[in-house]
């Protein structure tokens, strides 16, 4: 399969001069995403990298749905192409791809206790390490702090508290000829995005997390059906009909362009959402996700992207170094300070520098440390089909073509026949 490398756009990096004892310059090739501003951290990254060693790197384009990507991976990771040497993998993919990555372990079994433990253990499939924390993630609450003291409103602590404020505001704005104005936007297309906010929705309500730990199927219940119901009751009120084709940068360009009180993202929204030229700059603050009604609790879906290195790369042990220094406490402190991008290394979560710039990373730590992890490890190869199934089922509901109680009856019987046939 041909793949099209991002060059022309200054992405491949030619070094000032060779290592010393080097005989010539190798080529590596590295996928990395380009939500926000992730290309160009990357390539930067990259290219400090290239400075240091004397290598060349090249960035492959790489489609931004997660679910498209992953199919692009295994597409090529089951032909055994040599196209990528370095793969940027979701936090769900490890037991997805692992038979087709290099164990890391040998490489930094001196490093992986600077770094998340939970993170590590994710990345740990048969006891071989196939990849490294670059950064984590999860899902939090943007919202207009200038609104809100506009309005005398409080920041809301449940989700029916948001549906209150969104409406009021919104109707406010409106009335004062703000046409676009929304009270809410999220991600709604059906994608591995969906999975994300459905989970935060139905962990909140004490609906579980689809599938629990032991593997069994949990979603048929009240408290998974009073979110989907309330997630349903937002669209075209105080979401617009379009949050069902939304994923998180259509959800980020009507936020920061001033239409939206309320947003759901990830951490990676802040720094561009404060950028020059924001029209919401210094507008914006930053909180837990809401908790489903007074018995509920918060729950942020944990996220984040690992770097695993290829099996069938020729370069294998430059790959391997590339990861070493992308995921390094200097390299983590970078991409912090410029693009707001979670590190995962606990040590950096009090670096002053990081916390003055991003405040709310050490006043969500807690939101950062224990997110709600998507049902990936107990369901291993089985995961694409387990989100495939959850997406498809509560957009159904979102779109208003079945109930939420039909969805989850629906979608319970679809993971257990899953779940008969062997996770």
């Amino acid at each position: 399969m041909h793949i099209n490398k991002a060059s022309g756009l200054g992405i491949t990096v030619f070094a000032a001069g060779l290592l010393a004892g080097a005989v010539h310059a190798a080529t590596l090739t590295i996928s990395c995403g380009a939500v926000g501003s992730e290309l160009q951290l990357c390539e930067e990254g990259t290219k400090l990298w290239s400075e240091k060693t004397g290598h060349k790197v090249e960035l492959v384009s790489t489609p931004n749905s997660s679910t498209e990507r992953l199919s692009l991976y295994q597409q090529l990771l089951s032909a055994r192409s040599k196209d990528i040497d370095v793969f940027q993998i979701d936090v769900v993919w490890p037991g997805l791809l692992a038979p087709h990555l290099l164990d890391l372990k040998p490489h930094f079994e001196a490093l992986e206790s600077q770094h998340f433990e939970s993170l590590i253990t994710n990345n740990t499939v048969d006891g071989r390490l196939v990849a490294m924390p670059w950064f984590t993630d999860a899902g939090v609450l943007y919202y207009r702090s200038d609104l809100l003291e506009k309005y005398q409103l409080e920041v809301p602590s449940t989700w029916e508290e948001l549906t209150q404020t969104a409406q009021h505001v919104q109707e406010q704005e409106r009335a004062a000829g703000q046409a676009q104005f929304w009270g809410f936007v999220w991600q709604g297309r059906a994608y591995e995005g969906l999975t994300c906010d459905a989970l935060e929705w139905i962990y909140s309500y004490n609906g579980g997390t689809i599938v629990d730990a032991d593997g069994k199927v949990t979603i048929n219940n009240p408290g998974a059906i009073s979110a989907l119901e309330m997630a349903a009751s937002w669209v075209n009120t105080i979401s617009p009909p379009g949050v069902l084709s939304y994923a998180e940068e259509e959800s980020r360009g009507v936020f920061q362009s001033g239409n939206a009180l309320f947003m759901r993202n990830w951490p990676y929204a802040w720094s561009l959402g404060q950028s020059d030229g924001s029209p919401i700059r210094g507008k914006i603050g930053v909180t837990a996700l809401p908790k489903g009604g007074e018995d509920g609790r918060p729950a942020g879906t944990l996220g984040g992207w690992q770097l695993a290195v290829s099996q069938y790369s020729e370069n294998a042990e430059l790959a391997v170094d590339l990861v070493r220094f992308l995921t390094s406490y200097d390299e983590q402190k970078r991409r912090a300070l410029i693009g707001s991008y979670n590190p995962t290394l606990p040590a950096l979560y009090e670096d002053t520098e990081v916390l003055d710039l991003v405040p709310f990373f050490g006043e969500l730590y807690e939101t950062f440390l224990n997110g709600v992890p998507r049902p990936s490890s107990v369901t291993g190869n089985s995961y694409g089909r387990v989100s495939n199934a959850t997406f498809n089922a509560v957009h159904s509901v979102l779109s208003g073509s079945q109930s939420a109680e039909k969805a989850v009856q629906e979608l319970e019987s679809q993971l257990n026949r899953m779940s008969r046939r062997g996770w």
